[in-house]
C-alpha cells in the first residue's frame, strides 16, 4: 500500500509514526480518520515513506486496521507522547529516527526532506509553528543520544517532551525556512478534536 522505493535524497533514517492511546478529546480513533479517501496514517505514512528506510507504527494499546506496518509499543505505558518516542528511538535501527504523529495529516514528503537535509552535528531537528511553538511530534532524532536522554526522563518520573528539548542539541526550522513549500500554512495542523477535524475536512475540500 505505501511505496518505499529508495528514498530520493540521502537518508539512513527509520519512521515511526505515532498513532497514541485513546484519543479522549477525539472520542473516537484518530489514527482511523479520514481525509479525502486515506485515512490519517495513510496519509503520513506516504509522505514518511520516501524519506525512510523503514516505516513502523508506535501505540500504546493494540489496535486493528488495515495498515501493513508492524507495531512497536511503548515500554513505559501512560508516559504520553515522551513514552512514544522513547519507543521509537527504541526500535530504531537506524542512526536517524523520524517520528511523526498521526494526527498532523497535512505532512508532505517535501517538508519531511528539509528536515533531512538539516541533519547535522545535532541531535535533534524540530521545526517551530507558525504559532511559534516547537513540533516535536514531527521530528529528527539523532537516535542514541536521545534514546539515553529520553530514558532517563522517563526512569525519573518525568513525561513532558519539552523535558526532552531542554536536554539536548537542537537544531530548530523556523516557519520562514519551510514558507516556501506547498501548503506551508497547514502542514503543522494539529487534529485533536472534533472542531479540529472539521476544519481539517474544510482544508481538505478547498485544496
Amino acid at each position: 500500500m505505501f511505496d518505499q522505493s529508495p528514498p530520493t535524497i540521502p537518508s539512513e533514517i527509520d519512521g515511526f509514526i505515532l498513532v497514541g492511546g485513546a484519543s479522549k478529546r477525539m472520542g473516537r480513533d484518530k489514527a482511523k480518520l479520514k481525509l479525502g479517501a486515506l485515512d490519517f496514517i495513510e496519509r503520513v505514512a506516504r509522505a514518511m515513506a520516501p524519506v525512510t528506510r523503514d516505516l513502523r507504527l508506535v501505540s500504546s494499546r493494540a489496535r486493528s486496521g488495515p495498515w501493513p506496518l508492524p507495531t512497536v509499543y511503548d515500554l513505559y505505558p501512560d508516559c504520553g507522547a515522551l513514552g512514544g518516542i522513547h519507543a521509537a528511538l527504541s526500535a530504531s535501527r537506524s542512526p536517524w529516527t523520524l517520528i511523526v504523529a498521526c494526527d498532523l495529516p497535512f505532512i508532505t514528503t517535501e517538508f519531511l526532506a528539509l528536515l533531512v537535509q538539516a541533519r547535522s552535528a545535532s541531535e535533534a531537528i524540530v521545526p517551530i509553528q507558525a504559532d511559534g511553538r516547537a513540533q516535536p511530534l514531527c521530528a529528527l532524532y539523532k537516535s542514541q543520544p536521545c534514546l539515553k536522554r529520553a530514558s532517563a526522563l522517563l526512569r525519573s518520573g518525568e513525561r513532558r517532551v519539552g523535558a526532552l528539548l531542554e536536554r539536548l542539541d537542537v537544531r530548530y526550522i523556523a516557519s520562514e525556512e519551510y514558507a516556501h513549500l506547498p501548503g506551508a500554512e497547514r502542514l503543522l495542523f494539529n487534529v485533536n478534536s472534533p472542531t479540529d477535524y472539521a476544519r481539517a475536512s474544510a482544508l481538505e475540500q478547498a485544496s
